[in-house]
């Protein structure tokens, strides 16, 4: 199971239209149960594409690139929901420009150009779905799009999903901590896959974050 450049171009284009006609909301508030507001969970989203796109644009192997991105302090809200959506644009291109064979730094993994799309998902989801709650407005994601990060991101949970017989947005939440599903325990700590299936999965030391 694949996740492409264009599923993440999805999901951006979701993010987008669900949150464009919030941006006159008070971004101030907390976004869901998180401790951040609506605002500086949008620049944690931008920032964390922007360093997905950095990872793959020079094959960074052993550490995040070392360099802060961030939305401007007086950005009103359309203006860190665009550093969302541009991020999350150059992030796509930048897959699409990556062979397959590429290989770059996670801690979570040695991650290939799908799983750098697919991080990019599973962040932009349920970030957008912390920022939605927070604002009162509705987030419904595409279920396929959903059912393919889940797949991919999350294999290791493959079986117990398919016990309990939850759907793939549901899913994904519970798989990130943000709601309580139907027949599975409540997760402690949680990650997704970066590296190929067909690969040995050796979860890296943590290096520093650069942002």
């Amino acid at each position: 199971m694949r996740v492409t450049a264009d599923d993440l171009d999805a999901v951006i284009t979701c993010v987008d239209d669900s949150l464009r006609p919030a941006v006159d909301r008070n971004w101030t508030v907390r976004a869901g149960t998180l401790d951040w507001t609506c605002w500086s969970t949008a620049e944690h989203l931008g920032q964390c594409l922007a360093h997905y796109a950095s990872q793959l644009a020079i094959r960074a192997r052993t550490r995040y690139v070392r360099w802060a991105a961030g939305a401007m302090n007086d950005a009103p809200p359309d203006g860190v929901l665009d550093f969302v959506t541009a991020t999350g644009r150059i992030l796509a291109m930048v897959v699409r420009a990556s062979p397959p064979q590429v290989r770059t730094y996670h801690p979570y993994g040695m991650a290939d150009p799908a799983a750098s799309a697919g991080g990019g998902c599973v962040e932009a989801l349920v970030h957008a779905h912390d920022i939605a709650t927070g604002l009162g407005v509705d987030f419904a994601p595409p279920p396929d799009v959903c059912g393919r990060v889940v797949a991919r991101m999350f294999p290791h949970h493959e079986s117990r999903l398919a016990q309990a017989d939850v759907d793939p947005w549901t899913a994904l939440r519970w798989l990130t901590g943000r709601v309580d599903a139907p027949g599975l325990p409540e997760l402690s700590v949680w990650r997704w896959r970066s590296t190929p299936l067909n690969e040995p999965w050796i979860i890296a030391p943590p290096a520093p974050r650069a942002f």
